[in-house]
């Protein structure tokens, strides 16, 4: 089973994916795949971004376990069975991207992307399980009970659609 753990960055997924790892399960960081495969084919200097040739790296991945999580901003973007996509409130996502030094430019297009749910549309419209986890105040470990959770088969509160910033958007204008 693949399980893509997926999200705007900064929305939690490197922090989750150490918190199921550190319970036993096997991660695949897709970012460090497309590297070491030579998957990456540009670099968008304007936006400060590597860029990936998703679709050689979909057909070239190759699992450890029979139970994997894929992380990576495009990891919806596999041929996954289900999709946990990590959501991160706009503002909090803005705080914890400017920590890490991004240029406004950046930081401002993800922010956006996050507040207008496009990780989450773009994994509805290719996959037919797909989850969201709110991550704005919880704990990585919290967040991974959430996930293994759904993989239980509780998924009340995460269907697609259960988190919405359209609130904080309007508050932008």
């Amino acid at each position: 089973m693949l399980i893509a753990i997926s999200g705007t960055p900064g929305t939690g997924k490197s922090s989750v994916c150490a918190a199921l790892s550190s319970r036993g399960y096997a991660v695949v960081d897709l970012d460090e795949v497309a590297r070491r495969e030579g998957f990456i084919v540009s670099r968008d200097a304007a936006r400060s971004t590597d860029e990936v040739d998703v679709e050689k790296l979909r057909k070239a991945l190759r699992v450890p376990a029979k139970i994997v999580f894929l992380k990576s901003h495009y990891s919806h973007l596999m041929d996954v069975d289900i999709a946990v996509i990590l959501r991160c409130r706009p503002t909090v996502l803005r705080s914890r991207l400017e920590a890490r030094g991004w240029p406004p430019a950046k930081i401002r297009e993800n922010v956006e992307a996050e507040a207008i749910d496009v990780i989450l549309q773009e994994a509805v419209a290719r996959l037919q399980s797909v989850f969201e986890v709110e991550t704005t105040d919880a704990t990585p470990e919290r967040t991974a009970g959430a996930v293994l959770a759904i993989l239980q088969g509780r998924t009340e509160g995460h269907e697609p659609g259960s988190v919405d910033w359209s609130h904080e958007v309007l508050s932008w204008y």
